[in-house]
């Protein structure tokens, strides 16, 4: 069962994010405060979860939770600023966006650039406290539940674009590196949301394919 909270006593936001290995497409961060008794045991890690369980929870978080947002950072800023800081980009974006005000922060992963307060916004300019948990998504419902709204939110926006842009199979792998996915770049080329900065044609031995090359596998799409 996940944990309720890491601090006592604060408003506390729980932040994730989705998309970092896809070759398209923009990055979705989501930031989701729960109120402090809160608990939901259906709530896991989004990878351990279907594809319909991830929707109905959805459904359950946006309607329990005290406030959630959803940010996000373009391909374009990915490939200025890179894709480790457009994804704290999309989370800042997404706890601007929060109607209840949270006092401190639990980000998923081992690294996190310093949330500062949004002007406009009731103590801007103050640098709110965090503390960054590895795999946070299996371990706090509020991360978790961040994990699960950057996802869904991420894939809809996917298969949309899909739409937009048949040859790439995104309503499927919705943008991560795969046969098809390197078969519509190489007979079609790259569109205006591939990821310039990032290895996009198929590397023979992943391993040697450079930072972004990503063997056919290594992520989990919709069960």
């Amino acid at each position: 069962m996940l944990l309720p909270h890491y601090y006592h006593g604060l408003v506390e936001a729980g932040c994730d994010e989705a998309g970092r290995g896809c070759l398209a497409g923009s990055v979705y961060a989501a930031a989701v405060i729960l109120p402090p008794d809160y608990d939901n045991p259906a709530l896991n890690d989004s990878k351990q979860l279907s594809s319909k369980k991830r929707y109905a929870l959805r459904e359950q978080i946006e309607h329990d939770a005290l406030a959630w947002a959803v940010g996000i950072a373009t391909p374009q800023e990915i490939d200025e600023i890179n894709i480790l800081h457009a994804s704290f980009l999309a989370m800042h974006r997404a706890l601007d966006q929060l109607k209840v005000r949270p006092e401190a922060l639990i980000i998923d992963g081992n690294h996190f650039d310093p949330y500062v307060v949004g002007a406009k916004l009731p103590d801007a300019g103050r640098q709110l406290p965090h503390t960054c948990i590895v795999k946070g998504d299996g371990k706090y419902q509020s991360i978790a539940a961040a994990a699960i709204l950057a996802k869904t939110y991420r894939d809809d926006y996917m298969v949309e674009q899909a739409r937009l842009h048949p040859f790439y199979d995104w309503e499927s792998n919705k943008g991560y590196p795969t046969k098809k996915h390197y078969q519509g770049i190489e007979e079609h080329g790259i569109s205006e949301l591939h990821r310039r900065s990032y290895q996009l044609k198929a590397s023979p031995c992943p391993s040697k394919g450079g930072e972004h090359a990503f063997a056919e596998g290594e992520f989990e799409f919709d069960k």
